[in-house]
C-alpha cells in the first residue's frame, strides 16, 4: 500500500485546518499515518484517530531552540525510517525543520518531502531577527532536504521565488475554507443560533478566531471596547481559542470594565455556527500567512476589520470587503466597530464583495490545487 506521512508541531493543526486532504489522500489509496504531539487530547485526539491509519505522538516544542525538540527529532526519524513512505508532508515551523532533517535518509532512499510554510518568518517589515535565524534554515532546508516548498501567499510565494529557497515552489491558496459548512445563512437561522447559544438576537456580535497570544494582538480589540460599548452597551465581542495570553486579557477586560461584553469560549469545533450567529469578524494579528479565520468569514458574506499584513492584505479590500486599522490605533478600531453596528446597510455591502472574493480560497478550490501538486511531485513517481 502507498504510505503518506503528514507533520505538525500540534495534532489540532490537522483537525483545524487538514481533514479533508487527510480524507483525499486516504481515497487515492493511501495509508495516511501523522505525527504532532497530543495537548489537548479528548474530541482532538478521537477525531484525528478517526480520520487516519495511525497517529505517532512526537514532543514537538514550538520553539526550534529547545532542547526537547533533540527527543522529538529521534522519535521521528525512527517513524520515517521504519515506515518507507511515499511522501512525508510537514508543516509548521519546527515539524517543518525537524522532519525535513529527519527525513534526509529516507529521501535517498526516493521518499518525497514537501513543507508548507503557513507563514514564513522573514517578510517584509519583520524584525531583522528572523531574517538572521529563519531565511538561513529556509535557504539550506529548502534547497538540500526538500522537494517542493508551498506558500500560501502572494508575499510568500514572491519572496520564495526571488530567493530560491526550493528548487520546485508552488502556490495554493491557503488552507481553505468550507464553502459548504461556512455557506452563507439566512437572517432567521442567524437569529436562531443567537439564541440557542444565550445572546439577545438584537445585539451586535463581533468574531475573533485564534490563539490568544502576543502576535494575534486581541489587547487592541479589549481597548477598544469602552468607546464601543458606551455606544451600543450590548454588543458583544466573542474569543474563540485558547492560549498563554488568555489570563492578561481577561484581566484587562476587569480594568476596562467590559468583561460583560466578552465571551471567551475557548477551544471550538462549531466556528461556522459562531461565525453565522455574528455581523462582523476581525483579526488585530500582528503577522499572518494567508487566516482561514478570514476565509470562513468571507464564505459567510462577513466584512471584517483587520490590521495590515501580508495575509489581511491579500484577503480584504480596504473599504470595500472590510476596513483596516493600524496596529495600537485604538480610535480606528473604535470607529470601524462603530461603523458596522450603526449600519447594517454597510455590513451587507461589504459582506456580499467578501463573499465574491471568497471563491478561489475555498477549501474545494485549494483540493484540487494541492491534489495537482501531489500528481506532480509524488503521484506520478509511483505511476512510474
Amino acid at each position: 500500500m502507498k504510505k503518506a506521512l503528514l507533520t505538525a508541531t500540534v495534532q489540532q493543526h490537522f483537525t483545524s485546518f487538514h481533514m479533508r486532504y487527510i480524507a483525499m489522500l486516504r481515497e487515492s489509496g493511501y495509508q495516511v499515518d501523522v505525527s504532532a504531539r497530543d495537548v489537548l487530547g479528548g474530541e482532538i485526539h478521537e477525531r484525528l484517530s478517526a480520520a487516519v491509519d495511525d497517529i505517532y505522538d512526537i514532543p514537538f516544542e514550538r520553539s526550534p531552540f529547545s532542547l526537547g525538540n533533540i527527543e522529538a527529532y529521534k522519535q521521528l526519524k525512527s517513524v520515517i525510517d521504519t515506515n518507507d513512505y511515499d511522501f512525508v508532508h510537514c508543516n509548521t515551523p519546527v515539524g517543518g525543520i525537524l522532519t525535513r532533517l529527519a527525513a534526509r535518509k529516507a529521501r535517498k532512499k526516493g521518499t518525497k518531502v514537501i513543507y508548507t510554510a503557513h507563514g514564513l518568518h522573514f517578510y517584509k517589515g519583520a524584525p531583522k531577527l528572523n531574517w538572521l535565524i529563519f531565511y538561513p534554515i529556509e535557504k539550506i532546508f529548502g534547497r538540500l532536504f526538500c522537494d517542493c516548498l508551498i506558500t500560501i501567499c502572494d508575499e510568500d510565494e514572491a519572496t520564495a521565488r526571488k530567493h530560491k529557497l526550493c528548487k520546485t515552489i508552488r502556490r495554493i491558496h491557503g488552507i481553505g475554507g468550507d464553502d459548504v459548512r461556512f455557506a452563507v445563512c439566512s437572517d432567521e437561522e442567524k437569529l436562531n443560533l443567537r439564541e440557542s447559544y444565550g445572546f439577545d438576537k438584537n445585539c451586535k456580535i463581533c468574531l475573533c478566531t485564534g490563539e490568544l497570544n502576543q502576535n494575534k494582538n486581541q489587547q487592541l480589540l479589549i481597548n477598544a471596547l469602552p468607546a464601543v460599548v458606551t455606544a451600543y452597551p450590548d454588543f458583544k465581542l466573542m474569543f474563540a481559542g485558547i492560549g498563554d495570553n488568555e489570563e492578561n486579557l481577561r484581566e484587562l477586560a476587569k480594568e476596562l470594565n467590559v468583561e460583560n461584553n466578552i465571551a471567551f469560549l475557548g477551544f471550538r469545533t462549531d466556528v461556522d455556527k459562531l461565525v453565522k450567529m455574528s455581523d462582523f469578524v476581525v483579526s488585530a494579528s500582528l503577522r499572518e500567512g494567508l487566516p482561514v479565520n478570514i476565509i470562513e468569514g468571507m464564505l459567510n458574506a462577513k466584512p471584517a476589520v483587520v490590521t495590515h499584513n501580508r495575509g489581511h492584505n491579500e484577503l480584504v479590500e480596504d473599504g470595500v470587503s472590510g476596513m483596516f486599522v493600524p496596529f495600537g490605533d485604538v480610535s480606528k478600531v473604535e470607529q470601524a466597530f462603530i461603523s458596522f453596528c450603526s449600519d447594517d446597510e454597510l455590513c451587507r455591502k461589504m459582506g456580499k464583495a467578501a463573499y465574491e472574493r471568497s471563491k478561489k480560497y475555498s477549501l474545494q478550490s485549494v483540493e484540487k490545487e494541492l491534489n495537482s501538486i501531489y500528481n506532480e511531485i509524488v503521484f506520478s513517481k509511483n505511476d512510474r
